[in-house]
């Protein structure tokens, strides 16, 4: 048995996208999941320049998780100035300070950058990420024109390759890809309640609580109900909950009832009605 089954349909997107140079990478593994890494945020050209062990290195497909394409299609290069001799722009990742001047972005803002290079002027860009032990030399660097750095605890700033190939591509997918909204209700089969159903249920307990005695403070009354309707209406109640909830109260007030206590009076529809 071997790592190659074929794995997941990838290909590229159209236009283009950033192409992802690991420079010098020593781990098999570490390729295979950076391959991986690159896949889930859309990212599809990778070059490696000299890796250590040679290449192709059956552990890398292994730990691909299916990015077989990504591996299979990948070039090797002898130097840096080799891999990115046809692109226009080139980011290289850099974690530490540097006596050298140059624009740097954090991997959201390189990012956007990269949308704007990419697709926005149809240019050729790149992303260096230096070995596993050491990170990229100053030679490598200055084939770069932007660096890179992620704003991380600055106490514990270590990542391993993949996981650095990993933000970037995260970036990357939500600046070029996702149409994702970033807040939403999950609601799956029943959907968020009106504010006339919301008014409907609120209306019924707080009826069934002056019936049961709840509210007999009359003072303290007013400000009982407004608490009571700011946190049902503080957050997006569902039709599925309030009818769970005119369920409860129906319940409640069946108990009560059986109690010798009186009904409410004037009771509202059958909690299941529209």
């Amino acid at each position: 048995m071997t790592g190659r089954d074929g794995g997941a349909d990838l290909k590229p997107l159209p236009g283009e996208s950033p192409i992802v140079v690991l420079v010098r990478p020593q781990l098999a593994e570490n390729i295979g999941t950076a391959a991986r890494a690159m896949a889930n945020g859309g990212l599809f050209h990778l070059r490696l320049v000299a890796p250590r062990d040679g290449w192709p290195l059956e552990r890398a497909w292994f730990a691909s998780s299916g990015a077989d394409r990504i591996l299979e299609a990948a070039t090797v290069h002898a130097s840096v100035a080799e891999a990115v001799a046809d692109c226009h722009r080139v980011f290289a990742t850099c974690p530490r300070a540097r006596h050298v001047i140059a624009p740097l972005r954090t991997a959201r803002s390189a990012a956007e950058d990269l949308v704007e290079i990419c697709r926005g002027r149809g240019l050729r860009s790149a992303v260096l990420f230096g070995p596993e032990r050491a990170g990229l030399e100053n030679e490598d660097m200055a084939c770069a024109d932007t660096w890179v750095r992620y704003p991380l605890n600055p106490d514990h700033m270590s990542l391993n390759l993949a996981q650095a190939v990993m933000i970037l591509a995260y970036e990357w997918w939500n600046a070029a890809e996702d149409s994702t909204p970033p807040r939403q209700l999950v609601t799956n089969e029943t959907r968020v309640a009106t504010k006339g159903e919301l008014e409907g249920f609120l209306t019924r307990l707080t009826a069934e609580l002056d019936a049961c005695g709840f509210l007999d403070n009359l003072p303290k009354r007013p400000g009982m109900v407004r608490n009571l309707r700011h946190w049902f209406q503080r957050g997006e109640v569902t039709e599925q909950e309030l009818r769970t909830l005119h369920g409860v109260v129906t319940e409640l007030s069946r108990g009560r009832m059986q109690r010798g206590r009186p009904a409410a009076e004037d009771p509202p529809p059958p909690w299941g009605a529209a």
